[in-house]
C-alpha cells in the first residue's frame, strides 16, 4: 500500500506540476514577449501595477514566475521598489486563476487533452497555434496529475490513523500553517499545494477548516521562489523579494487571528459547498482581501523593507527617469525631457570615470565591477533616448531649430556613450592590473592620477555647460582641451624617458600609454558634447539641475 500511495503521489505530483509549466509556458508564448513589456512599461501606479501583475499572473499561471521577472526587472533597474510591490500584490490575485481551474476538475477531459494537444503541436506549422496546442497539452497533463494523486489518496481512506492525522489539523490550525508552509517551499508552488489539498479533500481525508491554514501557509512557502532568484542580486531586488515575503506573512497572521470568521466569510460567498471551491474561494478571498489591505500603506510598506534590508545600491536605474512619451506631441517639451536625461546619463558616465581611478589606484574590485555594471545602464538609455527622439521625428512636425536641435542630442548621447566605453576600458585595465599586479612607478602613478582630475574636471564642466546652456563654460571646456593634448604629449615623452632608463617594463608601459589615450580620447568626446551650446543655430536650453 506504502509503494501504491508514494509512487501514485510523486508521479501525480510530476504530471501536475509539468502540466503546469507548459500550460504557462504555451500561454506566455502564445502571447509573445509583451508580457515582459507590459510589466516593464505599464506600472505607472500601484492600482495599474496590480492590475498588470494579476493580468500577466492569470496568463503565464504562476505567480513565481512573475515575481522572478519582477526581481529581475528590478535588478535591472528597470522598475521601482514602489511598482515590484504593487506587481506583486497583483500577482497573488492572479494566481487564485490556477486554483479554480484545479477546482472545477475537469479531469475527464485530462486525456482527450493530451491528445489534442499533443496532435496541435505536432501537426501545425504556425507558432501561435504551436503554443496554443502546448497549452492544451499542459492542461490535459495537469488534470491527469490531479486524478492520479486523487485516486493513489483514496487507499488512505482505509487507514484510520491517516484519515485521523490530516483531520486533526483543524483543531490544530499552526502545525496545519506550518505544513503548509514546509510544503510549498519543497515543491515552490502555491498551486500545486492547493492542489494537493483538493485532491485530499475529493477523498475526504481533510475538511475545510484545516484547509485554509495550511492554504495561507502556501501563500508564504511559495515566497521561497523570489528569494531564491534574489541572492547574489542588487540591494532593491533583495528589496523586492522582502516585500513578497512581508506581504504574504503580514496577511497570514492577520487572517490567523480571524480565522473562524474568515472561515464563516468563505462559507457565505461559495455558491457551492463543494470542497474544491471552497478552497479556490478561501485562496482567492485572502489574496483580495490582503492586497485591499495593503494597497493603501504600499509607501509604509516600502519603509518596513528599507529597515529589513537597508542600505542603498549603487547602481543607477536602468529606466529612463525623465522621457514621458505623452510629451511627444509637444516636442519643445519632449526635447527638454530627452536633455535631461542625457545630463543623467552623463553624470553616470563621469561616475564611470572616476570609479575607474579608484579602481585602479586603490585595487578596489567594487568599483571596477560598478563601472561594467553602469556601461550597461548608459548603453540601455542611449537605446531609450534614441527611440524616443526617433518617435518624436516621425510623430511630429518639428520646426527648423527644433530639428536642428534634437541632431544636436543625437550626436551628444553618441559622444556621451562613448566616454562610457573609454571608462570601461579604463576599469579594463584596472582589473587587469589587480588580476597581474600591475605596478607604475610611482612618477607615472602621480602624472596619471594628475591627469585623470584634469579630464574629470573637463568632463564635469562640459556637463554643466549642456545643463545651463553656459556659453563661457563651454569656452572653457574647448580651451581646457588644447591643456589635455599637450599634457598628454608631455606624459607620453616623460614615458618614453622612464623606459629608456629601466625605471619601468615594457608591458607596464603600454598600459599607461593606452590609459593616457582612453582619456584623451575622453576629453575629445567632452568637447564635442559642449559644441551646440556654443553654435547659435542649436540652443539646448535651460535645464533645471
Amino acid at each position: 500500500m506504502v509503494k501504491e500511495i508514494t509512487f501514485g503521489l510523486i508521479g501525480g505530483l510530476g504530471l501536475f506540476l509539468y502540466g503546469m509549466k507548459i500550460m504557462g509556458e504555451g500561454m506566455q508564448k502564445a502571447a509573445g514577449d509583451r508580457m515582459r513589456r507590459i510589466l516593464e512599461v505599464l506600472t505607472g501606479n500601484v492600482f495599474l501595477a496590480i492590475l498588470v501583475g494579476a493580468v500577466v499572473t492569470a496568463i503565464i499561471q504562476s505567480s513565481s514566475a512573475t515575481t522572478v521577472m519582477v526581481v529581475g526587472f528590478v535588478n535591472a533597474g528597470l522598475m521601482t521598489l514602489q511598482q515590484a510591490i504593487g506587481v506583486i500584490m497583483g500577482a497573488n490575485i492572479g494566481t487564485t486563476i490556477t486554483a479554480w481551474l484545479i477546482a472545477i476538475n475537469l479531469s475527464e477531459w485530462a486525456l482527450p487533452a493530451i491528445g489534442i494537444g499533443f496532435l496541435i503541436t505536432m501537426v501545425s506549422r504556425n507558432k501561435t497555434f504551436r503554443y496554443i496546442g502546448q497549452t492544451i497539452l499542459g492542461f490535459g497533463l495537469l488534470f491527469l496529475g490531479m486524478s492520479t494523486m486523487g485516486n493513489s489518496m483514496s487507499v488512505l481512506k482505509t487507514s484510520p490513523k491517516i484519515a485521523n492525522l490530516f483531520l486533526s489539523f483543524s483543531s490544530s490550525p499552526i502545525e496545519a500553517l506550518l505544513i503548509g508552509i514546509a510544503v510549498t517551499m519543497v515543491i515552490q508552488s502555491s498551486s500545486a499545494t492547493t492542489g494537493l489539498l483538493i485532491a485530499l479533500g475529493s477523498q475526504g481525508l481533510i475538511n475545510f477548516d484545516a484547509a485554509i491554514p495550511i492554504i495561507l501557509g502556501a501563500n508564504i512557502g511559495t515566497c521561497i521562489t523570489a528569494i531564491l532568484a534574489s541572492i547574489g542580486t542588487s540591494r532593491n531586488a533583495r528589496k523586492a523579494a522582502m516585500a513578497h515575503l512581508l506581504f504574504n506573512v503580514v496577511g497570514t497572521l492577520v487572517a490567523m487571528l480571524v480565522l473562524p470568521w474568515f472561515t464563516r466569510i468563505v462559507h457565505s460567498i461559495s455558491v457551492t459547498q463543494d470542497f474544491g471551491h471552497l478552497v479556490a474561494n478561501a485562496h482567492t478571498a485572502f489574496n483580495l482581501a490582503n492586497t485591499l489591505l495593503w494597497v493603501g500603506f504600499v509607501p509604509f510598506m516600502e519603509k518596513a523593507v528599507n529597515v529589513l534590508v537597508p542600505g542603498k545600491d549603487t547602481l543607477p536605474q536602468k529606466a529612463p527617469a525623465y522621457l514621458d512619451k505623452r510629451m511627444l506631441n509637444t516636442p519643445s517639451v519632449a526635447l527638454s525631457l530627452a536633455t535631461k536625461e542625457l545630463i543623467r546619463m552623463a553624470h553616470i558616465a563621469h561616475e564611470m570615470v572616476e570609479d575607474a581611478e579608484v579602481g585602479f589606484f586603490e585595487r578596489n574590485r567594487k568599483r571596477i565591477e560598478d563601472t561594467f555594471a553602469k556601461e550597461d545602464v548608459v548603453d540601455h538609455i542611449q537605446r531609450e533616448v534614441v527611440e524616443y527622439l526617433s518617435t518624436l521625428l516621425s510623430q511630429s512636425s518639428l520646426t527648423k531649430p527644433q530639428s536642428t536641435r534634437m541632431a544636436g542630442l543625437m550626436h551628444i548621447v553618441n559622444d556621451i556613450e562613448r566616454i562610457a566605453d573609454h571608462a570601461n576600458n579604463l576599469a579594463q585595465f584596472a582589473e587587469n592590473a589587480l588580476s597581474e599586479n600591475i605596478n607604475f612607478s610611482d612618477m607615472a602613478s602621480d602624472d596619471l592620477r594628475a591627469y585623470f582630475k584634469v579630464v574629470e574636471n573637463q568632463f564635469s564642466r562640459a556637463i554643466d555647460a549642456l545643463r545651463t546652456d553656459d556659453r563661457n563654460l563651454a569656452r572653457e571646456v574647448i580651451a581646457v582641451e588644447k591643456q589635455i593634448d599637450e599634457t598628454e604629449n608631455s606624459l607620453r615623452k616623460a614615458h618614453l624617458k622612464r623606459l629608456n632608463a629601466g625605471a619601468c617594463s615594457p608591458f607596464t608601459g603600454i598600459v599607461f600609454v593606452e590609459m593616457l589615450n582612453n582619456l584623451e580620447r575622453i576629453g575629445d568626446h567632452a568637447v564635442n558634447i559642449v559644441e551646440p551650446v556654443l553654435d547659435d543655430e542649436i540652443r539646448i536650453g535651460k535645464i533645471e539641475a
